[in-house]
C-alpha cells in the first residue's frame, strides 16, 4: 500500500546525506549539488521529464562511494574520507596531484615511507585508478537501476568521471559522449567545493580553468551567465536549501512509494553501507533477518516486524562517516579511533531523523549500541529508557558480528557465540531477546526455518534471497 506523504525525493535527500559522509563532504552536498545542478539544466533548455531524472541523477552521484573505501586504504595506506574530501580539489595538473599524493599518502609516516608508497603505486597508477572508479561507478550504477528509476540515472551516475577532453574515468568517453545528467554532475560537484570555502568567485576561478578540459564549454558558459544576484548562488548557504529542494518542480514529480518500495530502498543503502568494507558485507542483511526471525518470535505484529526489519537495515548507517583505517583495523583502537567508532550511531540518527516517517526508527536504531546497566554508547542510556525493539536489534546484531569473520580474528560458531553472548545477559542483553535468539538458532540449525532476508510481509525473490 502507498505511504501517504512520503516523497521520493525526500527520502532520497535525507540519505543523501550518507552519502556526504562517505566522500568527506560537508553535510548537504549531494542536496546543494542537486540545487545547482536543475538551475543549469533550466539554463541549457532540458525538457521535464530530463530535469526529472537530473534531480535524482545529482541527490544519488556518490551512491557507489563507499565501495572503494577500504580498497583506498589498501593502496595508499591512508583515511579514506580525508583522501576523498582532498582529493575533489585536485584539477589534474602535476603541481596538485603531487601535494595530493605527500599529504594523502602514509598518514603519519615519515617523508621516506611516504615516497615508498607513492612509487610503489606509480608504475601501476592508471590501473589503480581506473579500478577505483570502475568499482565506485558500477555499484552506483546498481543501486540507482534497483531503486527502479530511468536508466539515464544510472548512466548519470556511471559516467560521473569522465571528463570533456576525454582524460576521465571509467571508459574515457569525449565531449558529447558522455552523458549531459553526468557533465552536469561533475561541475555541480565541483562548484559546491569551491563555492563551500571561497563563495562564487573561487568556483567560477576553477569553472573557468576547467573549461574545455574537464567541463563541456556551453554548460559553463551557462552558469557563468547566471547572475550572481541569482537565488542559485545566495540559496547555497540558506539554512532552508533542504526544502527549497524538495519544492523544485522536479521534486515535486509524484513517484509512489509503497510498502515494497521502501522496503527496496532500505535494502539498497544496507547495501550501499556493507560494501565499505570486506568485513561487513551482507552485514545489514543478515542483522536484519535475524532481526525479523526475533521479532517474530517475541509476538510482534507483521507490520512492526516490517518497519523493524527497515531499521534493521539502515541501523549502521552511520559508518559511512568512519574512517576504513578505523573499521578495518586489525590490532586495538586508540581512544580517538574508539571515539570515532561511538559517533556513528549518532550519524545514522542525525540521517533517519531527516525522514519525517522514520522519526521512531532513527531512535530505535540509532540506540543499538547502548546497554542495559547504562555503559553502552552514544548517550550511555539504561534498560528504562531502551525499547524492546532496540534491544532485538542489538541482540541481532552481536550474534552476527561474534559469527562473522572480522578484521581482527576469524568467524565463531553460532553455539559458541551463544556462550559468549549468555554471558552479557542482564547487562548488555535482553534476557526475554537472548532466550528468542537461542529458539531461533536451534531452529535455523533444525532447518526449519526459511533463511531469507526478505522483507516480512513481501515475497522472496532473486534481489533479496539469502
Amino acid at each position: 500500500m502507498p505511504t501517504n506523504g512520503l516523497r521520493l525525493s525526500e527520502l532520497l535527500g535525507a540519505l543523501s546525506y550518507a552519502l556526504d559522509l562517505t566522500e568527506g563532504q560537508p553535510p548537504g552536498h549531494c542536496v546543494r549539488c542537486c540545487w545547482i545542478g536543475v538551475h543549469l539544466g533550466k539554463a541549457v533548455g532540458l525538457t521535464d521529464d530530463d530535469l526529472h531524472n537530473l534531480y535524482y541523477a545529482l541527490l544519488l552521484k556518490d551512491v557507489g562511494c563507499s565501495s572503494n573505501a577500504a580498497r583506498i586504504c589498501e593502496l595508499y595506506l591512508t583515511d579514506d574520507l580525508k583522501f576523498k574530501r582532498d582529493f575533489k580539489w585536485v584539477d589534474g595538473s602535476f603541481p596538485q596531484v603531487l601535494k595530493f599524493a605527500l599529504e594523502n599518502t602514509a598518514l603519519g609516516a615519515g617523508l621516506v615511507t611516504k615516497i615508498r608508497t607513492i612509487l610503489g603505486t606509480i608504475e601501476t597508477q592508471a590501473e589503480v585508478s581506473q579500478e577505483l572508479i570502475q568499482t565506485r561507478c558500477s555499484t552506483g550504477a546498481k543501486v540507482a537501476r534497483r531503486l527502479r528509476l530511468d536508466e539515464s540515472v544510472a548512466e548519470g551516475v556511471y559516467h560521473l568521471d569522465e571528463h570533456w577532453d576525454g582524460k576521465g574515468h571509467p571508459e574515457q568517453r569525449k565531449g558529447e559522449a558522455v552523458p549531459m545528467f553526468s557533465r552536469i554532475a561533475l561541475l555541480a560537484q565541483v562548484v559546491d567545493v569551491f563555492f563551500g570555502v571561497g563563495g562564487r568567485n573561487a568556483a567560477v576561478a576553477e569553472l573557468r580553468k576547467r573549461r574545455g578540459t574537464w567541463f563541456d564549454p556551453e554548460l559553463v558558459d551557462a552558469i557563468l551567465a547566471i547572475p550572481a544576484t541569482d537565488p542559485m548562488w545566495s540559496a547555497l548557504t540558506s539554512k532552508g536549501l533542504d526544502e527549497a529542494v524538495f519544492q523544485l518542480e522536479a521534486g515535486l514529480h509524484e513517484m509512489t512509494i509503497d510498502d515494497d518500495y521502501l522496503d527496496e530502498i532500505a535494502a539498497a543503502f544496507g547495501e550501499v553501507v556493507d560494501s565499505k568494507s570486506p568485513y561487513t558485507s551482507g552485514h545489514s542483511a543478515r542483522v536484519a533477518l535475524y532481526t525479523d526471525l526475533l521479532a517474530k518470535e517475541l509476538g510482534l505484529s507483521p507490520e512492526r516486524r516490517r518497519w523493524l526489519h527497515r531499521g534493521a537495515l539502515l541501523h549502521d548507517v552511520g559508518k559511512l562517516g568512519v574512517s576504513n583505517s578505523i573499521l578495518d583495523k586489525p590490532g586495538k583502537l586508540d581512544p580517538a579511533e574508539w571515539d570515532a567508532i561511538k559517533k556513528h550511531p549518532v550519524f545514522t540518527e542525525e540521517i533517519l531523523r531527516r525522514i519525517p516517517h522514520f522519526a521512531e526508527l532513527a531512535v530505535v536504531s540509532a540506540a543499538h549500541h547502548e546497554r542495559l546497566d547504562g555503559k553502552g554508547y552514544p548517550r550511555g542510556i539504561s534498560a528504562p529508557e531502551i525499547t524492546l525493539e532496540t534491544r532485538i536489534i542489538t541482540t541481532a546484531d552481536i550474534f552476527d558480528a561474534i559469527t562473522a569473520d572480522r578484521p581482527y580474528r576469524g568467524a565463531i560458531a553460532p553455539e559458541r557465540a551463544l556462550e559468549m553472548m549468555r554471558e552479557t545477559v542482564g547487562t548488555q542483553l535482553d534476557p526475554d531477546c537472548f532466550a528468542a535468539l537461542e529458539r531461533v538458532v536451534a531452529k535455523l540449525a533444525l532447518g526449519s526455518t526459511t533463511m531469507s532476508v526478505a522483507p516480512p510481509s513481501a515475497p522472496l525473490n532473486s534481489s533479496n534471497a539469502a
